[in-house]
């Protein structure tokens, strides 16, 4: 059984029904359910089918940040062979919510960056729920300045909530670092491509998406902060994180039209944490055709395709 979102309850009490019935079934009894069976499987499907196609942009929310939608390590897992983690930033410590390393993608050599959750408490607190700390960012430009060293790629799976706003990281320089972080992105002198996964967070976002093509998966979310933080700021009240995550244009269909992102990967029927191994093979044809595009580019084309893509940002609206 999946573990079900709120609004997704006339799926769950159907598929609870089919559950019911399966049981029935396994218990060796007469009664004859299998087309019973099939009735709600369809009917569950439709209804599955409905709801994802209106999805309010709070809905969103909610999908983007479902704790089986597959992770940072699922796509890195999947799609990088021989990867080799790198850690640390040379200079205070290691921050494991951002996982960077080298590989292999579809036969090119990349660099990688990726903003890991956690799936359970354990590994959640070890990632620190994906929130980076200064050393992460500074990890993430060693990263970026070995890619462009060694004329390596880099592919970066966003997935934060934002950055960690404790006071150790206040006292070791969150703000300079993840601009240091976003300037070495702009910097880069070899392809990058970001692939938004699930949430893209504010300034923790941004510091590893300054890409020469930014990509999001259907229901994930990029906003330059939360719909409750939002709410807090704007009406004083959290509880309209709804009305905050509407008009703050977070979702991929929205940011598209804005021309903020340029590619949006189709998700499964019901989300990525339905069928992940289906959504991390698309992300890997849509990493695969993004780099194609701008194979053969030099270093100075690649600037400057990314520093007019965020300069037009917001001026044809």
């Amino acid at each position: 059984m999946h573990s079900f979102l709120e609004f997704e309850k006339p799926v769950a009490d159907l598929q609870g029904k089919v559950h019911e019935l399966r049981a029935v079934a396994a218990s060796g009894e007469t009664v004859e359910v299998s087309d019973e069976i099939e009735r709600l499987e369809k009917k569950a499907e439709q209804a599955l089918r409905d709801l994802y196609a209106r999805l309010t942009p709070w809905q969103k929310t909610l999908v983007a940040r479902h704790p089986d939608r597959p992770h940072a390590v699922d796509y890195i897992t999947g799609l990088i062979e021989d990867f080799t983690p790198l850690a640390g930033d040379r200079s205070y410590g290691e921050d494991a919510a951002i996982i960077a390393g080298i590989g292999r993608f579809r036969g090119r050599s990349v660099a990688v960056l990726g903003q890991e959750k956690g799936a359970d408490t354990q590994s959640r607190l070890k990632h620190n729920f994906g929130m980076a700390r200064p050393e992460g960012y500074r990890k993430a430009v060693r990263i970026m300045e070995m890619a462009e060293r060694f004329g390596l790629p880099l592919v970066s799976f966003v997935d934060t909530a934002g950055a960690y706003p404790g006071i150790g990281a206040e006292e070791r320089g969150q703000a300079e670092a993840i601009a240091r972080s976003t300037d070495a992105g702009l910097a880069l002198g070899v392809p990058s491509i970001a692939l938004v996964i699930g949430e893209g967070g504010s300034g923790g976002a941004i510091a590893i998406a300054t890409a020469n093509h930014v990509a999001m998966l259907e229901h994930a979310i990029y906003s330059v902060i939360s719909p409750e933080a939002g709410a807090s700021i704007l009406w004083h009240d959290s509880a309209r994180a709804q009305d905050a995550a509407t008009n703050m244009k977070i979702t991929a269909q929205d940011l598209m039209q804005l021309k903020v992102i340029d590619e949006i990967i189709e998700e499964p029927l019901g989300g990525a944490h339905r069928a992940g191994e289906i959504v991390v093979d698309r992300a890997g044809t849509a990493i695969d055709a993004a780099l194609a595009r701008f194979e053969g580019m030099d270093a100075a084309a690649l600037r400057a395709q990314r520093r007019k893509k965020f300069l037009a940002i917001g001026r044809s609206l």
